[in-house]
């Protein structure tokens, strides 16, 4: 079978593999949709955040469809339509563990979900993105519309989180330096959208916000200069959630502002506990998320997704497609 194969640090490759064998735990899918995202890059560049060994198979963000189950797998039936989470105890799914970027795969049923009839293949691709988005909804005390709402970044994960609070009803503004990421952003709900060149943060957003500032922030662009500025946009009492992992740089802050201003910051990682809620939230909201899908590419092409994917002003999100 084809799949693209990490074959050492900075050397990607499609090529031919033996199909995977499955045990009697374990499940043979048929990979349908597959998103390129930021950490494979890591993953490729050799520089992850755990240990990983190569030659290594990348696709973590995936949806596919049940081809073979094991004897001891009862929960699961060909032809169910899945997604899955990546993070299993200290393994990562697609990066210490062979994933979904090729034409077959094996997963454990245990990692597994089914994809509700509503959503389409490419839609299911989106939902680990879109699980991380959410749980920041709901580590910032849940979002409603009584809140004005600040997402710093409109990359798929600040976009996910613009999608997550305009569904939950509340008001949204994005700050974001591309026209077209604003644009994207406008598209998929925000109330407003700013950029940082045209004048300070803080002033835009008290205008926004009747002078109030933000009663919610979402910081998803991993920038330090946006984390600092994060305490100067927020109102006061404002809950704070870091989404976007930055680890070594630093940038001046005033960290003051945490106090006077009576201020809650919270850190996260991953979407621990929310899969099945999502997948209900997604199915129930009718949700469109493909707006962020701005590239795709069948498997043979998908050395030509990597270069897109890293073309961040071209692309927002690539998918590899096999629908």
């Amino acid at each position: 079978m084809k799949a693209l194969v990490f074959q050492e640090p900075a050397v990607p490759a499609v090529t031919e593999v033996n199909p995977p064998d499955i045990g009697p735990d374990e499940i043979l899918v048929r990979s349908r949709a597959v998103g390129i995202c930021h950490s494979d890059f890591e993953l490729l560049d050799g520089h992850y955040i755990i240990p990983v060994s190569y030659p290594i198979i990348p696709g973590h963000e995936w949806s596919g469809e049940i081809v073979e189950v094991g004897k001891a797998v009862t929960s699961y039936k060909p032809g169910d339509r899945v997604v899955g989470e990546c993070v299993i105890g200290q393994d990562h799914f697609g990066f210490s563990i062979s994933g979904a970027a090729a034409e077959y795969f094996k997963v454990r049923p245990e990692w597994l979900h089914r994809l509700p009839d509503e959503l389409s293949y490419r839609m299911g691709a989106l939902v680990e993105p879109f699980t991380v988005a959410y749980y920041a909804t709901v580590a910032a005390n849940g979002i409603d519309a009584g809140d004005s709402t600040v997402i710093f970044g409109a990359g798929p994960i600040g976009l996910c989180c613009l999608a997550a609070t305009h569904a939950r009803g509340g008001r949204t503004i994005v700050i974001e330096p591309s026209i077209e990421r604003r644009g994207i952003a406008r598209r998929l709900g925000a109330d407003a959208t700013v950029s940082p060149a045209d004048g300070p943060l803080d002033e835009q957003i008290r205008t926004l916000t009747d002078g109030r500032g933000a009663d919610v922030i979402l910081e998803a662009s991993g920038v330090p200069a946006a984390m600092a500025a994060a305490l100067e946009v927020a109102g006061h009492g404002a809950r704070i959630v870091n989404i976007g992992i930055n680890v070594g740089d630093a940038v001046p802050a005033r960290l003051g502002l945490i106090q006077s201003k009576a201020l809650r910051l919270t850190g996260i990682i991953g979407s621990p506990n929310v899969w099945p809620r999502v997948l209900r939230f997604l199915a129930q909201s009718k949700l469109d998320l493909t707006p962020i899908v701005t590239a795709t590419f069948p498997l043979e092409g998908a050395l030509d997704a990597l270069a897109a994917a890293r073309d961040t002003r071209a692309n927002v999100k690539v998918q590899v497609v096999n629908e």
